[in-house]
Order: structure tokens, then sequence, then C-alpha cells
């Protein structure tokens, strides 16, 4: 491809991705460390998947394509625009160069000239000096001496003149080969610099030009990037798209089960009070235990579906786990629920007493296996279950919950601060 219709594609491409929704202007993204654009978006995909936790296996998925994509846009696009900006940095070096080596070769070829015109100036001076040498040696000393005795002495100056002269033709003819044979060394000198510069400015112009194809296909690799990740953009929401119904009628049916469970909870504690039942009094401000050990990977609250534009309660907390991992009763309670419940998959709760003449209820969901049965007490620490990712789970996990009344409250109010 050449870089005139390499740039055009790349324009094309450019204002195609930038028309994804949430991808940074131009000028707000800067060059940065790969491995950060790798974590954002791996964070990105980890919070489309929590988001849809409820959804259809397929609309999860594309979910995640969908929010791997959109993340991954814009650093691709700033590696493209700043692939296109090599290109051409690239290219105009490498222009640079050429014109470099042409004007050093063009420098060689007249140091060349100038190197054998002086070799000719020395050619014949040495021709000449051979001529004056040869003639002085028929002379000879002896020749000139007698010249100077058989003149008279009005024409002895005469003579001498004539001497000095022919000897100064012979001294001038020594001094311009000397002089001539200097001016060809320099010649030669500057012919070899000048060589050695036209062959650097052709290696130059050379490894420029083979940087500047390295960028073209850098570059088209980088739009190439950016080309796919659009496109799978663009299958993704295609995909969404055709979960919509069945993502959102499970999204009903897990609001019902949810109402479900709180009818339940609330059901327990009517026929506990009108047994007229010993009651556990929780301490106000009293810590639950650490139900499992792990790290918070999402919170309780209110979240938005900005794919299919609905709000869901996430009614716990998620503690991220490694599957098979022991889960522990927060507190002393009896079991009011042991087994599958729809998108919470396994799940169990348990009964606590009451606080400020409320009842206080934890429930367990996603397992890999329960531990317990209805109606069983237990005791704060023991082993009730183990964590795993059933139900409408994304990875192993527990969703812990913490109910008050049957009402699903914030977890991490109950819990030690540092999760520990």
């Amino acid at each position: 491809m050449s870089v005139k219709s390499y740039r055009s594609a790349l324009a094309v491409l450019l204002t195609l991705a930038f028309l994804a929704p949430g991808a940074a202007p131009a000028s707000a993204r800067t060059a940065a460390d790969p491995r950060d654009d790798q974590r954002r978006i791996e964070q990105e995909v980890a919070k489309a998947a929590s988001i849809l936790e409820g959804a259809t296996d397929r609309a999860r998925a594309a979910a995640r394509s969908l929010a791997a994509a959109t993340a991954g846009l814009p650093p691709a696009q700033t590696r493209a625009e700043q692939a296109r900006g090599h290109v051409a940095a690239a290219q105009a070096a490498a222009d640079t160069a050429a014109r470099k080596a042409a004007t050093a070769r063009a420098a060689q070829a007249a140091a060349t000239g100038r190197y054998e015109q002086a070799e000719r100036r020395v050619a014949e001076a040495r021709d000449r000096l051979g001529d004056l040498a040869a003639a002085s040696f028929k002379g000879g000393n002896i020749g000139t001496l007698n010249v100077l005795i058989d003149a008279n002495p009005t024409t002895f100056a005469d003579r001498l003149g004539y001497v000095d002269r022919v000897l100064d033709t012979q001294h001038g003819a020594l001094g311009r080969v000397v002089d001539a044979r200097g001016a060809a060394r320099d010649a030669q000198n500057a012919a070899t610099a000048a060589r050695e510069a036209a062959d650097a400015a052709h290696a130059d112009a050379q490894a420029k030009l083979a940087e500047a194809r390295e960028a073209e296909r850098v570059a088209e690799a980088a739009v190439a990037a950016v080309q796919a990740l659009t496109d799978q953009r663009r299958a993704a929401l295609g995909v969404a798209q055709q979960e919509r119904s069945a993502s959102l009628a499970r999204y009903r049916e897990a609001r019902t089960a949810e109402s479900r469970i709180a009818a339940e909870v609330r059901a327990w504690e009517a026929r506990r009070r009108g047994a007229r039942q010993t009651v556990t009094r929780m301490r106000p401000g009293a810590r639950l235990l650490m139900p499992v050990r792990g790290w918070k990977s999402s919170n309780f609250g209110w979240r938005f579906d900005p794919y299919y534009r609905v709000w869901q309660l996430h009614s716990g907390v998620d503690i991220a786990a490694g599957g098979g991992q022991p889960i522990w009763a927060a507190d002393d309670g009896v079991v009011i629920r042991a087994g599958w419940a729809n998108g919470y998959g396994n799940f169990t709760c348990v009964a606590h007493g009451e606080v400020a003449g409320r009842g206080v209820t934890t429930c367990y969901a996603h397992q890999s296996r329960i531990l317990v049965h209805r109606g069983q007490h237990v005791r704060r620490g023991q082993t009730i279950g183990r964590v795993g990712t059933t139900g409408a789970s994304t990875g192993y996990h527990l969703h812990f919950e913490v109910r008050v009344d049957g009402a699903p409250r914030q977890p991490l109010s109950w819990l030690p601060s540092c999760l520990c």
C-alpha cells in the first residue's frame, strides 16, 4: 500500500471509529503503557459482565465483547494516529536522506573531476620539467661556461642574463610540479572524503527508507486493529439486540425471585413471632463475620444496564474467591432456606435474630455445594457451603446479602471494614 492510499484508508477508519460511543476525543488521549490499556479493558469487561449477570449467556458474552472493543478502541485509535505520524516523519526523513545522498554523490563527482584535472596538471608539469632537464643535460654546465667565456665584454652581461632566465625557467617548472602534486593530493583527499560522505548518506537513506516501510507496516496493522475492534463492536451490538427480549425476561424473573425470597423471610419471621419463639437479640452495631476469604468484586446497590437501559438492584455484595473455598456462617442462627433459587443458583439463608425489633438474615448465593439443611442451627464461623458459580454467575464468587425484615441492605455496613 502506498503512503497516499494508506493515509486515505486511515482517515476513513478513524472517522468511523470515532463515532463509537464512549471513545475519548483524540485530543484527550495520550500514549500510555499497553499494560495499563489491558488492565483498563479487563476492568471494563468485568464491569459489563457484572452488570449483565442476570442476562442470557449469549447477551453476557456479547456485552463482554462489546466492553472489550469499546475500551480497546481509544488506545487502538491513538496507536493508529501515532503510526500515521511516524509514517509521515519516516517518509520525510527518507526523502531528506535521499537528497543528502544525491548531493554527496554530486560532491564526490566534482571532487573526483578536480583530482583528475590536478593529475593531468602534474603530468604536464612533469613533462615540461623533463624537457628542460634533457636540454640542460645536453648543454651541461661546461656548455654554459663556454658560452660565457667566448663572449666579449659587450655581450657577456647579455649572455649571463639569458642563462639566468633559463635557470629560472627550470626552477619555475619544478615549482609547478611540486604545486601540481600538492593540488592533486588535496583533490584526492577531497574526493576520498566526498566518497565516504556519499556512502554514508546512501546508507542513511536506505536505513530511513527501511524505517519508513516499517512505519507503514505498523500503521497498516494499527488501522486493521481499529477496523477489527469496530467490527467487533458492531457484531456485539447486533447480538445484544437479538438477546434483548430474553434478557429482559430474565431480569423480570430475577426481580420476581428477589421478591419471593423477601416474602419467604418475612413469612418465617412472622411465624416465629406468632409461635412466640425465643429470639436472639443482636447487639446494635455488632459486626458479622466475613463469610469467605476473598476481595470485593462488585458492590451493593442499583445498577443501570446501558445495553438494555433498565435499572436493577444488586441486592448483595460480591466477594471473589476461589472455587470450592469454604463459606462460613456470618453469625449464629437458623437455616431458613437451602436449595436452588434460579439466578441465585445454590442459595442459603440464615436467620440470626433481631436488632431493634427487626429480624436480620444473611443469604449466600452461587454455591457449588450446600452443606446445611433447612431448620438446622449453625454457629458463627461454621462451614455452610462452598464457593461456586451456579445460577446467573460470571465466575467464582460469593454473592452475600444482609436482609432486615426481608429487605436487602448494604452488607458492608455489617462486615469488618477491612473485609478480613
